[in-house]
């Protein structure tokens, strides 16, 4: 144990190995849901049983699960941060449906893609550009960047818990509550459950209990299962079985390991239907596309993280960003060698970050789970989403302290912040938040007579997101 205090710093963080142990926990079970996700996305994008992409469900839960292990581990012993990597939502969405389903690559064709982009990351960050290119984010944005992460995962949380609900109108609306609907206690008991569990976690952290977040997450799965007998049909509804671990384990080596050397790149067919220069206008924009993105969602994230968790340094600076960064790109490397989408750094390690952890002993017991994970699936499935759903919306209320923050007088400032911080949540993802921010700073700037504020690594950036937003969005 005192060896394990040393190496990673712990009572000099503040911490202890019980806290951190808690803290990994409280991470895995807020992100463990990435397994089944990132699994049903690849081997039935459409919800029909139409597998689109060739890839069995089996194949890409253990790429995932290979990946978060490997990802975790390396920012854990590389940055001594607690935070956890596993193919990042959107990005995955991007990977299957504008990638695959919409530009046609083959699954294996687009492993190229974000083994490019893991490629470039190495040279970036062995280069010290990947820190340069996020310090010549002003501090509008990032100041604002804590808070739309914040409003991010409290939105994802809204709606893993069925809060908040899709409408043809307004595109999101409030869940119905109407008790007087035909079985309508079925779809309002998990709710209930959220909002309770959000309810005890909150207590508990006033009342200064340790774990408050882990224990809110497990007493809203307890509560969820007892109310389940209130349901009719709840039990003989639940399809949760011990599938083989061997056999997800063949079919990842035969489906997803190792593709992208081996089929990746053969794009004949591509080029048999669309020509040479679309299949080079596709790589180049695409490929940009998914480099922005998981440049600036692992960067935000970083940053949100630590801000949340006073970890930041003198400067204001991430600690160990160099190694935080070369760890993200090592794993999404890694991730296109076993099959997955695009590796990044969790928001929701922001639970276990608001949980205590503050070294990456944290980290390593996330990966520690995530591991086990691989061969006890249906123990994760057994946390319902209801109840993770609780502790990413309590962690959205604490990263939003930031926004005092902000001075919203001062209108060069405000707007960008703004931006910032509300594009996040409404377009469900983080870089395009800084991407509004960043850009109208600059033109706000320049037009009220500041653009010798804009630094010439600011100009750069703000050209690489229009880049991104007029060519591949």
């Amino acid at each position: 144990m005192e060896k394990l205090e040393k190496f990673f710093h712990i009572k000099e963080r503040g911490s202890n190995i019980r806290t951190e142990i808690m803290a990994g926990i409280t991470t895995f079970f807020a992100m463990v849901y990435i397994l089944m996700v990132n699994a049903g996305m690849f081997a039935d994008p459409f919800g029909d049983g139409t597998n689109v992409l060739g890839v069995s469900y089996g194949a890409i839960y253990i790429a995932t699960s290979i990946s978060a292990v490997i990802g975790t581990l390396l920012i854990g012993l590389l940055a001594n941060l607690p935070l956890a990597q596993a193919s990042g939502m959107g990005l995955n969405a991007f990977f299957v449906y504008t990638a695959c389903v919409t530009f046609g690559l083959t699954y294996a064709n687009a492993l190229v893609l974000i083994l490019i982009d893991g490629i470039v990351f190495i040279l970036l960050t062995a280069t010290g550009l990947r820190k340069k290119i996020f310090s010549a984010i002003p501090d509008a944005v990032r100041t604002a960047i804590p808070a739309g992460i914040g409003l991010f995962i409290a939105f994802l949380g809204l709606q893993n818990a069925g809060l908040v609900v899709g409408d043809s109108s307004t595109c999101v609306n409030l869940a119905s509550f109407n008790l007087l609907k035909e079985n309508a206690w079925a779809s309002i008991m998990p709710m209930l459950v959220t909002v309770l569990a959000l309810i005890a976690i909150a207590v508990m952290s006033k009342r200064n209990v340790r774990g408050a977040v882990l224990w809110g997450i497990l007493g809203g799965a307890v509560l969820y299962y007892v109310l389940g007998f209130t349901v009719p049909g709840f039990y003989g509804s639940l399809s949760i079985t011990m599938e083989s671990p061997f056999a997800a384990f063949g079919a990842f080596f035969s489906e997803a390991f190792g593709k992208v050397f081996t089929e990746g790149f053969d794009f004949s067919a591509y080029i048999a239907a669309h020509g040479v220069s679309n299949l080079i206008l596709t790589i180049a924009t695409t490929s940009l596309a998914f480099c922005m993105v998981d440049m600036f969602d692992t960067l935000g994230t970083l940053y949100g993280a630590c801000a949340r968790g006073n970890m930041l340094d003198e400067n204001g600076d991430v600690p160990n960003m160099d190694r935080a960064m070369l760890a993200d790109a090592i794993a999404t490397t890694t991730g296109a060698v076993c099959g997955t989408s695009t590796v990044t750094t969790f928001v929701e390690s922001s639970s276990g970050v608001a949980e205590g952890g503050r070294t990456g002993f944290a980290a390593i017991t996330t990966a520690i789970l995530f591991f086990i994970a691989m061969f006890l699936s249906p123990i994760a499935q057994l946390i319902p989403s209801c109840a993770t759903a609780a502790a990413l919306i309590y962690v959205g209320v604490l990263m939003m302290a930031c926004v005092k923050n902000i001075d919203w007088n001062e209108i060069t400032t405000a707007v960008p912040a703004f931006l910032t911080m509300a594009m996040m949540p409404f377009t469900y993802n983080i870089s395009y938040g800084i991407a509004f921010g960043l850009i109208s700073y600059v033109i706000i700037h320049v037009f009220s007579g500041k653009a010798k504020e804009v630094t010439a690594a600011t100009w750069v950036v703000m050209a690489l997101f229009l880049a991104m937003l007029l060519l591949t969005h």
